[in-house]
């Protein structure tokens, strides 16, 4: 059974000044989902899913839906403010524009889900290998496993000259996740030193050979259950706060603490790139354009 790639397309894209899931970085104006996508195509998933705001749903299929779902099996599905609230809890969070972090965005899409699926952000190129990785990996397994995975990533090769990142910290053991810790704030110092700033405003160096999580995880279906009672407590503790996020690492982090299943962990060599700020976008151009010079990817990934 071949897996399922899940998109995470529904972000405000609030440092970046616009929606950078939909905008052009290739030679012919693809995003930078066309080529996650052609990947992950050609890694042996056989269906992506596309998690999004209403309304954005128009300029998506324009600029990257329609001419994917000519090409491969596609579909996309909301998330919104209210997705999955119960009356009590919208009542809570009325006022609280943004959707409810990245579990809550799984969620979402929980009914389009019938096989092992890939997991990644909208935002983030993660390159070739990770998908073979992956998709090898969920090939492997059935609906009903507790055997999940992810890719980890060099947190020097995940960092952006432009701004602060947001990377979850590894801990790992005999290629075992451990657990993963939330680092929200992550960004050059003075002579180069990796800076983690914590919410209350204390800071620790990092190395920056620290393995992260860049939201690319591989799950069963079976995640589904540990999802759903993570979601119900965080609901439970911030359905009055306007800013809280159900994040997807701190759910599966949970899935190990509650052993209810394992985390294998992948890793990939390759260096990060994606759309955090404004100003990256002509760094992703440029690698992207390197990568066609060099073959790595045709000129035109798609049949049009």
């Amino acid at each position: 059974m071949k897996p399922t790639l899940l998109v995470l397309a529904a972000g405000m894209g609030s440092r970046y000044g616009g929606v950078k899931q939909i905008d052009g970085v290739g030679l012919h104006d693809e995003c930078l989902l066309d080529f996650a996508t052609y990947d992950a195509m050609n890694s042996g998933f056989g269906k992506v899913v596309f998690i999004i705001r209403k309304d954005i749903e128009e300029a998506f299929r324009e600029r990257l839906f329609d001419r994917i779902a000519k090409n491969f099996d596609a579909e996309y599905v909301f998330q919104q403010h209210e997705s999955l609230l119960t009356p009590e809890q919208l009542k809570d969070s009325e006022g609280r524009e943004k959707p409810w972090g990245t579990t809550h965005a799984v969620l979402c899409a929980e009914k389009a889900i019938n096989t092992p699926f890939a997991v990644i952000n909208s935002d983030d190129y993660y390159g070739r290998q990770a998908f073979e990785v992956l998709g090898k990996y969920l090939s492997s397994i059935q609906n009903d496993s507790r055997e999940h995975a992810m890719v980890g990533y060099v947190l020097g090769n995940t960092m952006s000259r432009s701004g602060s990142v947001s990377r979850g910290v590894c801990s790992v053991k005999d290629d075992m996740l451990e657990s993963i810790e939330e680092n929200l704030k992550i960004y050059y110092g003075e002579n180069d030193q990796v800076i983690s700033e914590m919410p209350d405003g204390s800071k620790k160096l990092l190395t920056g050979k620290e393995w992260v999580s860049m939201n690319l995880f591989g799950f069963s279906p079976k995640a589904f259950e540990e999802f759903h009672v993570y979601w119900d407590n965080f609901m439970k503790e911030n359905s009055k706060a306007p800013k809280a996020e159900a994040l997807l690492p701190v759910a599966t982090s949970d899935i190990i603490r509650h052993k209810e299943g394992v985390v294998k962990f992948f890793t990939s060599p390759e260096n990060w790139f994606g759309m955090t700020y404004p100003e990256d976008r002509q760094l992703v151009k440029d690698e992207i354009a390197k990568k066609i010079s060099e073959g790595y990817y045709p000129e035109r990934l798609w049949r049009l």
